[in-house]
């Protein structure tokens, strides 16, 4: 089956933006233009691609639609490269999926190292990220999974080091006996969402018990820290954006000589690898700069 490529790129238009007219001003064409394509496009399909929204989002189907169209323009702007790189200024999209905590710390060099990709990016808990490959949503992942999802190329990038960090004056109320199971069952936990297990990994290494303390659920990586430098809870903070806190005094390590190293994985389709060579190169010289290496 062949596709229009103005009805994929009306498709993909669409979903970027989350609105038809937005899509037309990015095509330089008209709100019905990209209706007519889209409804064309459906039409052949014979089925669904847009809930209309707002936003307008992807079904199943457009969303498989619309990633076989991104890998298409991919391809062709590594061929144009290949071909022409002086005359080259196309830029193209690539999704893929990365823990926040590696966003908020070491992965926009990589990116910025990048000028001629644009970037789709889904966040995601290291531990889940390569669910993402697995559905065929994304064509990278960095992931803590070391075994590579069919298909996919898994390549070590090192380490994220987190330390469990509170206020002075928290960790100085709540934890007057030390670091004991029952202070943890009491002390409010900050947490990123409910897939979140590196606080409760971190407590059972320490503690050998498991255990659900009370929680605060915060999704962000610097609201986790502006959260411990307000006393709001403890939790688990990448090492790199606490460093000057702890320096300063204004953070404490719970347990300093107990950090968790967390194993991070560029994970890539061996389809789409030449295309992504360039990102793939610029992920693992900002990793050897920022993690730990082994």
């Amino acid at each position: 089956m062949q596709f229009d490529p103005n009805h994929l790129a009306a498709l993909c238009a669409i979903l970027r933006s989350g609105s038809f007219d937005q899509a037309a001003a990015d095509l330089r064409v008209t709100p019905s233009a990209v209706s007519q394509r889209l409804k064309a496009l459906e039409d052949r399909m014979g089925a669904t691609l847009v809930q209309r929204g707002p936003p307008a989002q992807a079904t199943p189907l457009g969303r498989r639609l619309a990633k076989h169209a991104e890998d298409v323009s991919l391809l062709e702007a590594q061929l144009a490269r290949d071909l022409s790189p002086q005359h080259n200024d196309r830029l193209t999209t690539v999704r893929f999926a990365l823990p926040a905590d590696s966003l908020g710390t070491w992965v926009i060099p990589a990116l910025a190292a990048v000028p001629d990709l644009g970037f789709d990016l889904v966040i995601d808990d290291q531990d889940h990220s390569a669910d993402w490959l697995r559905r065929g949503d994304v064509n990278a992942a960095i992931t803590s999974r070391a075994a590579p999802v069919t298909g996919h190329d898994s390549i070590p990038l090192g380490s994220l080091r987190y330390i469990a960090t509170a206020n002075p004056t928290f960790a100085a109320q709540r934890f007057t006996k030390g670091l004991t199971a029952d202070a943890f069952s009491c002390a409010p936990m900050m947490t990123f969402h409910q897939k979140d297990q590196l606080q409760h990994r971190w407590i059972k290494t320490l503690t050998g018990r498991k255990i659900n303390p009370p929680k605060h659920v915060l999704p962000s990586t610097h609201a986790f820290v502006d959260g411990a430098l307000a006393g709001l809870g403890w939790g688990m903070n990448p090492e790199p954006l606490v460093r000057h806190h702890i320096a300063s005094g204004a953070l404490v390590a719970l347990a300093p000589d107990l950090p968790l190293d967390t194993p991070l994985y560029w994970q890539v389709s061996r389809i789409m690898a030449p295309a992504l060579a360039p990102l793939s190169a610029a992920i693992k010289q900002a990793a050897r700069v920022a993690l730990i290496q082994p």
